[in-house]
């Protein structure tokens, strides 16, 4: 028969936890498995960051260089649209010298003059149609229109029918892909508030009459 243990002596001693590598060792033989992949995938994830880096900064050094390329572009774009209109006003710089010149030594003939004045404003016409500005222009009688006349006077209307309509052409307006750049200052006819015809609707607004009082 077995004699029972005695509880005052005492058990086994447990075994003592095997002890960490130090910061920086590689782990004891027989460590966790898992340390070695782990430290393969921060390196491999750190090339991977250093690659990605680089291929940003490339990226960041095309897109530098097309901007410039792309603003070197509009610049010769914009010099090559402005060389008519430059041709254009050393042409009539010229020609104004050349006429202050004649005409300070003898008067000019009044209508060598005018045909003189004419011709240099054609010259400047054409030079603005070779960048995309058109010349028009209104004749007397056609009817008032706030959206292509600018009001630069108010004549009274002969007649009713005459309400509304331009009585003279003060200025050429000049429009640039069918949108008005400048209008054409006109001076309309207006009946008398007395002229004793029925009213009818002036296309002469507010804002068009303040802006004719401002013209005087």
């Amino acid at each position: 028969m077995e004699s029972e243990p005695d509880p005052n002596m005492p058990g086994p001693a447990a075994p003592e936890p095997p002890e960490s590598p130090a910061p920086g060792e590689p782990p004891a033989p027989g460590g966790s498995p898992g340390g070695p992949d782990v430290a393969a995938a921060l390196a491999a994830l750190t090339e991977q960051l250093r690659r990605e880096h680089e291929r940003a900064a490339h990226r960041e050094k095309v897109i530098d260089r097309l901007h410039e390329e792309n603003q070197r572009l509009r610049r010769d774009e914009l010099q090559a649209a402005l060389e008519p209109l430059r041709a254009a006003l050393f042409r009539l710089h010229d020609q104004t010298r050349r006429a202050a010149g004649d005409w300070a030594a003898a008067p000019p003939d009044p209508a060598q003059a005018v045909r003189l004045l004419h011709a240099l404003a054609d010259d400047v016409a054409d030079a603005l149609a070779r960048v995309g500005v058109e010349r028009f222009t209104a004749e007397p009688g056609d009817p008032y229109d706030p959206a292509r006349h600018r009001p630069a006077g108010v004549d009274p209307a002969p007649d009713p029918t005459a309400d509304d309509t331009v009585t003279a052409v003060l200025s050429d307006g000049f429009e640039r892909d069918g949108r008005v750049v400048r209008k054409a200052a006109v001076r309309v006819a207006r009946l008398p508030p007395d002229g004793g015809a029925p009213a009818r609707s002036s296309r002469l607004r507010d804002g068009d009459r303040s802006e004719t009082m401002n013209t005087r």
